[in-house]
């Protein structure tokens, strides 16, 4: 069983990485490069969540706020500062990291919906901040933030920040997978299972929670700042809605968040609807209603999400050997019993 595991992450990875190298090439215009990127915008902070919902079990709505905050603070100190785009994207990414700890420190401390809640209630206060301070944040004007490429047309700039992304979704991913395979991770699970026996047995829980958690903030924000460069335009309407933290919530849930690609297969599967429904449903607010009948459908019949259901059915479809009971025929059920007496004799 482990070795047909190991053969489907490699074939995942071989997949994906196919998938990720010939995408700009056989997009038909580029539109469809730029609704794309949005679904893998949507791959990198989804599987960034995962490090958090994947090994802790704690749900947090408040990772788009995560990403809103890497996007204001990539495009600010650009804007203010006056940093180079990718130098501001790292530093933005430290400096939510080091807001995560605080953050993390009051955050943690409970567990169930009060986690829920105070995840909910960060969003709440850091779109407050940013539409009142328009001083500094440009308010509900919104920030516009230069592109890092102004010598590109707009679909080789496409083209440039899918393979950037795509870079990203494969760091975001290799770190999930090392930590799935420490020691530091079996903790984790730890946490997930049972935190009140892990710790009894000696596991840092708290510790160790934060630490991922800094981990998870720090991916998030490299998302949402290589969003901030690529779009160039930042709401905080938008940058810091609950409704965008639910969607990397149920990307990870729809895919399997136990499950290495679990959030990509999710993200593909909502970020795809949500690109259709609102192009066949415009303005209106259907396109919701149609990605919410979707999801409820997989929930029903697939609660632990895609992959581990399709695991599942493989598992039931492939010929288990060692299962098998071959009929003996009355010849030869005499020949082993007289063999087996022959042998006591």
């Amino acid at each position: 069983m482990r070795n047909v595991s190991r053969w489907a992450t490699s074939g995942g990875a071989v997949l994906l990485v196919a998938a990720l190298l010939l995408f700009p090439s056989v997009a038909p215009n580029p539109y469809v490069l730029s609704a794309g990127i949005v679904v893998l915008n949507y791959a990198v902070l989804s599987t960034s969540w995962n490090f958090v919902g994947g090994f802790t079990g704690y749900i947090s709505l408040g990772h788009g706020a995560l990403a809103g905050l890497g996007g204001y603070a990539t495009g600010l100190l650009v804007v203010k500062a006056g940093l180079s785009s990718f130098l501001a994207l790292f530093a933005a990414a430290v400096l939510v990291g080091l807001v995560a700890v605080p953050v993390g420190f009051a955050a943690l401390r409970v567990r169930g919906a009060s986690f829920v809640i105070v995840s909910i209630a960060i969003v709440l206060i850091l779109l407050l901040v940013f539409q009142s301070w328009a001083s500094f944040t440009g308010g509900s004007r919104g920030l516009v933030v230069p592109r890092p490429f102004p010598d590109l047309s707009r679909p080789e700039h496409h083209r440039a920040f899918w393979y950037l992304y795509s870079g990203l979704l494969a760091l975001a991913l290799l770190a999930w997978w090392l930590v799935d395979r420490s020691r530091f991770g079996l903790g984790l699970k730890a946490v997930r299972e049972d935190e009140d026996k892990a710790e009894a047995l000696g596991t840092p829980t708290f510790a160790y929670k934060m630490i991922v958690f800094v981990v998870s903030a720090f991916f998030t924000a490299l998302g949402g700042g290589l969003y901030a460069l690529w779009f160039g335009d930042l709401d905080p309407v938008f940058q810091f809605s609950i409704l965008s933290g639910s969607y990397l919530v149920l990307m990870a849930l729809l895919g399997g968040v136990r499950n290495l690609f679990g959030p990509v297969v999710g993200a593909v599967v909502v970020g795809v609807a949500l690109e259709y429904f609102k192009v066949s449903f415009g303005d209106t607010q259907l396109h919701l209603v149609a990605t919410g009948v979707l999801l409820g459908l997989v929930v029903m019949f697939m609660p632990d999400g895609v992959l581990p259901a399709l695991a599942a059915l493989v598992k039931r479809l492939r010929p288990d050997d060692s299962a098998t009971i071959r009929e003996e025929t009355a010849e030869e059920l005499r020949d082993r019993r007289l063999a087996n007496a022959g042998d006591k004799r």
